[in-house]
Formats: C-alpha cells, sequence, structure tokens
C-alpha cells in the first residue's frame, strides 16, 4: 500500500529519515521549498517560507519562524544536523520564488518570489552552504518532491510533466 506524501502548509517544515516518506509543498508561487538533503545518512528536510525576513527577536526555535527564508533556514539546518545529517554532506535545492503579482508598473513593489531569492542565496551564504540546484523566478506556480528513499527532488511546473532537479 503506497503511502500518502508529508504535505507541508505555508510556514511549515518537515524532517525524515524514513525511506517510504515523500515530502512535498505544493503550489509554490512566490514561496520558497527549501530541501535539504545527506544523501549518505538519507536524513531529509523541506521548508515552505513564505516571506524573506522575520521580525526582530524571533528565534530559530519560535514556530513562526518557519514562515521566513532566513530563520526558516537557519531552523532547517539546525533540524536536519540534530536528526543525523552532515552539514558538508547537504544537497541544497531550491524551488520557487515566483512573481506571482503582475501590474503595470508595480513588478518591483510586490515581487516577494525574488527578495525571497535573495534572503535564501544571503542566509546560506552566510552559513557557507551552497546551492546545489535551483528552479527559480517566473511566473509560474510550482510543486516541489523530496522523495527520502533515494535523495531526489523533483519540481513540476503547472502543465508539465514532474522531472529532477
Amino acid at each position: 500500500m503506497k503511502k500518502d506524501p508529508i504535505s507541508l502548509g505555508l510556514g511549515e517544515r518537515a524532517i525524515s529519515r524514513n525511506p517510504d516518506d515523500v515530502l512535498v509543498a505544493y503550489g509554490l508561487g512566490s514561496c520558497l521549498g527549501i530541501s535539504m538533503v545527506d544523501p549518505s545518512t538519507r536524513v531529509s528536510g523541506l521548508l515552505h517560507a513564505v516571506l524573506p525576513g522575520a521580525a526582530n527577536g524571533v528565534s530559530s526555535n519560535d514556530p513562526v519562524s518557519q514562515k521566513y527564508v532566513d530563520t526558516g533556514i537557519v531552523g532547517l539546518l539546525e533540524a536536519v544536523v540534530k536528526e543525523g545529517a552532515n552539514k558538508n554532506r547537504l544537497i541544497i535545492r531550491i524551488v520557487g520564488g515566483a512573481n506571482m503579482l503582475i501590474a503595470p508598473g508595480m513588478a518591483n513593489a510586490f515581487d516577494i518570489g525574488t527578495r525571497n531569492m535573495e534572503t535564501a542565496r544571503k542566509t546560506l551564504q552566510r552559513l557557507n552552504l551552497k546551492i546545489t540546484a535551483e528552479e527559480v523566478g517566473g511566473h509560474t506556480g510550482r510543486t516541489v518532491h523530496v522523495y527520502v528513499a533515494d535523495s531526489r527532488v523533483t519540481v513540476r511546473v503547472i502543465g508539465e510533466k514532474e522531472r529532477d532537479i
């Protein structure tokens, strides 16, 4: 019997080392799906971050921190390492960051997707982590799957087939 995927809502994260698990964030627009996978231990994590930066005083231990790219990445890293992942082996992939609100003269004012990506890149650089692959930007929603069994991450753009990244 096939197990249902573990679906992440806005501002949620999931960590697993169970090979039967598939972590998924559906319909990422400006949000980011950030995955961290250690292929040796099979520890896999996925974050569904909504906004770029947390308010001052929000720690990575606070559940609200997962809504934000900066504190969410720190919390995701802490969680996968606590579960047994090695920081130096992590494969990091990012999906989403689209500009979903398109209006004449307003493109930059509401481009949360670009701001989310900029924050993700800065945060990962500060943590000495490299992005292995990304499928970001544009104006289209995406879904990301993390297959714990084989450390595979896929993306599916609306109207297209699922493919590895």
